[in-house]
C-alpha cells in the first residue's frame, strides 16, 4: 500500500483497510461473501475516482513522491546503461542524468530529469531543477548521439529550471535557448516523454522532439498552478482554479496538438505498478522508434520545425 495518501484517495484507502481487517477473521467467521462485495466496491470506487480526476488532482498525482523517476525507467526499460557526466565547462549537474543504453535492439541516448527520494538525495539532485550546466550536459550528450547516429529519448520531470541567482549568472536562459535551437535541427530521431511534472523552460530545455508523449497523469505547462495563482490572485489559494484555466493535462494538450500521444497508466497512477508502466512505455517507445529511424535526417529536421512552428497558430 502506498505510504503517501492523497486527499481524494482516502475513501479508497479506508475501504481497503476495512477489508484487511476483515481478512484477519476470515477463517473463523463466514464473511467471504462480505469481503468479495467490498472488494468489488473498491474496484468501482477506484474507477469512479481515477476516471474523473480534476486537473489539480492530476497535478498531485504527477508529483506523487512514489512515482517512478528517470533512473527507475532506465533500469526497468533498458540494458547496459552507461551514464555520462559533466558539461565540460563547470560541473556535473545531478538534476539531469543521461547516457547510452540498449532498448531491445535499439541503441539510444537517454536523458532525463532526476529527483531524489529523501532529503539527502533531493539536495544532491536539486529537487530535479537543473542549472545551466545540466542543459549543457544534455546538449553535449545529444550531439554525441548525433555523431554516432543514435536516437535520443528524453524524460521530463521537473518543477522548473533552477531559479537561483548563480544559475542566471552562468547563463540559464541562454543554455535553454541554445538547446531549443540545437534540438530543432538535430539530425537523429528525438522522442520526448513527460513522466511527471513538465514545468516551463525547465521542461522545454530537453523538450523539442519528433514525437511528444505524455503519461496519463502528468502535466505540462508554461507555469505551475501555484505560481499562476500567486501572480493572478496574489495567493496560492486559487491553485485549483489556475490548474483548470491552464489546461495542462495530457487530454487537454493532445487536443491542441502540443503532444502526439498519451501513455496509459495503471489504475491509481504509475507508482501503483512501476514495472507495468515501464513495460507499457518501453513498448510504445520501440513502436515510435521503428517509424522514426526509417526517416531521412532532412525530413526529421523539417518535420520538427514545422511541428513546433505550427503550435499556437489559428486561422479564421
Amino acid at each position: 500500500m502506498s505510504k503517501t495518501v492523497l486527499e481524494f484517495e482516502k475513501p479508497i484507502i479506508e475501504l481497503e483497510k476495512k477489508i484487511d481487517e476483515m481478512r484477519k477473521y476470515e477463517e473463523n467467521l463466514d464473511i467471504k461473501d462480505e469481503i468479495k462485495k467490498l472488494e468489488q466496491k473498491v474496484i468501482q470506487l477506484k474507477l469512479s475516482v481515477y476516471d474523473n480526476l480534476t486537473r489539480w488532482q492530476k497535478v498531485q498525482l504527477a508529483r506523487h513522491p512514489e512515482r517512478p523517476y528517470t533512473l527507475d525507467y532506465i533500469y526497468n526499460m533498458t540494458d547496459d546503461f552507461l551514464e555520462l557526466h559533466g558539461d565540460r565547462q563547470v560541473k556535473d549537474d545531478k538534476a539531469i542524468i543521461g547516457g547510452f543504453a540498449k532498448l531491445d535492439d535499439y541503441k539510444v541516448m537517454i536523458i532525463g530529469h532526476q529527483k531524489g527520494r529523501d532529503t539527502k538525495s533531493n539536495l544532491l539532485r536539486n529537487f530535479g531543477m537543473a542549472n545551466p550546466e545540466g542543459y549543457r550536459k544534455a546538449l553535449r550528450l545529444m550531439k554525441l548521439a548525433e555523431k554516432f547516429n543514435k536516437p535520443v529519448i528524453t524524460l521530463i520531470d521537473t518543477p522548473g529550471a533552477y531559479p537561483g541567482l548563480e544559475a542566471e549568472q552562468r547563463g540559464q536562459a541562454e543554455s535553454i535557448a541554445r538547446n531549443l535551437l540545437e534540438m530543432s535541427r538535430l539530425r537523429v530521431p528525438i522522442i520526448v516523454v513527460i513522466i511527471g511534472e513538465g514545468a516551463s523552460g525547465g521542461a522545454l530545455g530537453i523538450g523539442v522532439g519528433d514525437r511528444i508523449l505524455m503519461l496519463q497523469n502528468t502535466w505540462y505547462s508554461v507555469i505551475s498552478p501555484e505560481s499562476c495563482s500567486s501572480i493572478l490572485w496574489r495567493s496560492w489559494d486559487y491553485k485549483e482554479q489556475a490548474a483548470e484555466a491552464l489546461r495542462l493535462t495530457a487530454e487537454d494538450l493532445i487536443q491542441h496538438n502540443v503532444i502526439d500521444r498519451i501513455v496509459p497508466e495503471p489504475l491509481g497512477g504509475a507508482h501503483k505498478h512501476p514495472d507495468l508502466i515501464a513495460k507499457t512505455l518501453k513498448d510504445i517507445l520501440i513502436e515510435e522508434l521503428g517509424q522514426l529511424v526509417k526517416q531521412k535526417p532532412d525530413k526529421l529536421v523539417q518535420g520538427r520545425i514545422e511541428k513546433f512552428g505550427s503550435m499556437g497558430v489559428y486561422s479564421e
